[in-house]
Formats: structure tokens, C-alpha cells, sequence
């Protein structure tokens, strides 16, 4: 009876506390990992299972769609070639801005009662400055407006700009006693209404935190004041003389047609005659004449 009753004690506490349920636990030493262009990139994954000893451990990138990185054992393309694994642990080697995104490390161990792990990874790829793109007008008109534009587009993070005139760096931003203003950020130069001082050499240059700066050739403005040639003088000229021929001409025209007098029209005085209080207009007795009459 007390043999009975020392073997169902066990059993009793094992049914109030169970066990802790198996599953495989997965994690990472580093959630967000930065590296600079053409270095390695470290994506650390970190999994413990409680029966399985050899899960199944994939590597995906999150985009579009889902892109695999490590699967079955063997590195997929792009990654083919350029990545080691150590463990669950992937190493990318010479890394590019196309390897920014986000990473998923999934331990797979089927004998686990929970049998998927899951982790994700950030990577982000600085890229430093790159040779700008500048355009400059080669020639302007004295008193136009003009725009100057820079812009590196592969620089991460985005570049901020300076402009520098005859190797001088211009002031950024917008003054009240300025004819010009910058913007770093978009990498415009605008004048308001340029003059013979602002003729020269005019270069961008790019920059962020990551490598030195970048600058784009130098380009060369002119200014050139509006100048009126001879040729064109004489040409305006003859043609104001010829319009005003043809407007005198055709002045001229309309006169001898009468088409600028104002003619009463002779229905609208036979309709005034038969109105019952009409009276004839009277006439000057210097004009008047003699009409022959009938007598009855």
C-alpha cells in the first residue's frame, strides 16, 4: 500500500507541472547591421533546438517578392560566390547599395514540438560621393533669370551640395541682399537676374559622411549684354515704313469709296414723309427756286 502510494506521488506532480513545451528559439546579436560599400556585412543568426541536432536553416530577402539566399545547403544567385555561412551566421563579402533590405534567418527543426524558428536582419550600404552631374549654361543674357543644377544620384546617404565660383565656394541658402540663392539639398543655384559679374568658372561638389567629397568639372558662363546689329535695325525699320504705307494706302482707299461717311439711306426718309406731323426741313431763301404750280 505504501509502495502504491510513494509511485502515484510522481505522477501527480508530474501532471500539475508539466514539462516546458520543445521548441526551437532563434536569434540575432545584431538586428541592424550598416556597412560601408564593397566591405563584408555580417547577418547573424543564432537558433537552439531542444531535440532536433540538425534543423534546416534558410536565408531570405523580403522585397517584391521573397528572394533566396541560402537554400538547400548552397548559396543562390546573386549571392552565389560572394557569401560564407558559419553556423546559421551569413557573411556577405563586397557589398553594394542592391544589397540593402531586410533578411530572414528561419531554423526549420521538425522533431521540435514548435518546429520554426524565425529572425530578421536589416542591412543597410552606405555609398560615398560620386562624381556629380552638372549643367551650366554656357552662354546667358544679361538681366535673365538662370538656373545652375547639380546632382549625384548614387551617393548614400543622399549627398548635400556646394557650388564654387572661379574656385570660391558660394553662400548657401537665400539672402535679402543676395541676387542668388542655393540650395544644398536639391544642389540649385538660381540668380535672379545675372550681370556681367557673375561671368566665370562654376563647379559642384557633393558630399555626405561616408568618404570625402566628390566634384564635377569646372564650366564656363558668359554673361553677354543684348546688343541691337545694324542688319537688324535697318530691317525693323523697313518694316515699320512698309506697314505705315499700307495703312495710309488703304485710308486712302476707303475714302474714295466713301466707306467712312455716314449716308442716310433713302427708306428711312420716305418712311419719316408719311409720319402724320412731318414737316419739311427749311431751306435758306438764298437757295430757293421757283417751281412751276397748276391753277385751277
Amino acid at each position: 500500500m505504501d509502495s502504491t502510494r510513494l509511485l502515484a506521488f510522481p505522477m501527480l506532480l508530474a501532471l500539475l507541472h508539466p514539462s516546458p513545451t520543445a521548441s526551437v528559439t532563434v536569434s540575432t546579436s545584431k538586428a541592424k547591421v550598416v556597412a560601408h560599400e564593397n566591405s563584408n556585412a555580417v547577418l547573424s543568426c543564432e537558433f537552439k533546438t531542444e531535440k532536433d541536432p540538425n534543423p534546416r536553416i534558410e536565408w531570405k530577402k523580403n522585397g517584391k517578392g521573397i528572394t533566396f539566399v541560402y537554400f538547400e545547403g548552397n548559396f543562390k544567385e546573386p549571392y552565389a560566390g560572394r557569401a560564407s555561412i558559419d553556423g546559421a551566421t551569413v557573411t556577405l563579402h563586397s557589398v553594394t547599395q542592391k544589397d540593402t533590405g531586410v533578411y530572414r534567418c528561419e531554423v526549420t527543426a521538425k522533431m521540435d514540438h514548435v518546429p520554426l524558428g524565425e529572425i530578421n536582419v536589416t542591412l543597410n550600404v552606405l555609398v560615398p560621393p560620386h562624381t556629380p552631374s552638372c549643367e551650366v549654361p554656357e552662354t546667358v543674357l544679361s538681366g535673365s533669370a538662370v538656373e545652375l543644377h547639380c546632382k549625384d544620384k548614387l551617393s548614400v546617404p543622399a549627398a548635400t551640395y556646394s557650388w564654387y565660383k572661379d574656385n570660391k565656394a558660394m553662400a548657401a541658402g537665400h539672402t535679402l541682399d543676395s541676387h542668388y540663392s542655393l540650395d544644398t539639398h536639391s544642389g540649385t543655384l538660381k540668380f535672379k537676374a545675372v550681370s556681367k559679374a557673375d561671368a566665370g568658372h562654376y563647379r559642384c561638389e557633393s558630399s555626405n559622411e561616408v568618404g570625402p567629397p566628390k566634384s564635377c568639372p569646372g564650366h564656363k558662363m558668359e554673361v553677354k549684354e543684348f546688343e541691337l546689329s545694324l542688319p537688324l535695325l535697318i530691317a525693323v525699320g523697313a518694316g515699320a515704313f512698309l506697314l505705315l504705307v499700307l495703312c495710309c494706302l488703304g485710308a486712302c482707299l476707303c475714302y474714295r469709296r466713301g466707306c467712312c461717311c455716314r449716308r442716310r439711306k433713302p427708306k428711312e426718309n420716305k418712311q419719316r414723309r408719311n409720319q402724320p406731323n412731318y414737316s419739311p426741313p427749311m431751306q435758306d431763301p438764298r437757295f430757293y427756286k421757283h417751281t412751276k404750280s397748276f391753277m385751277i
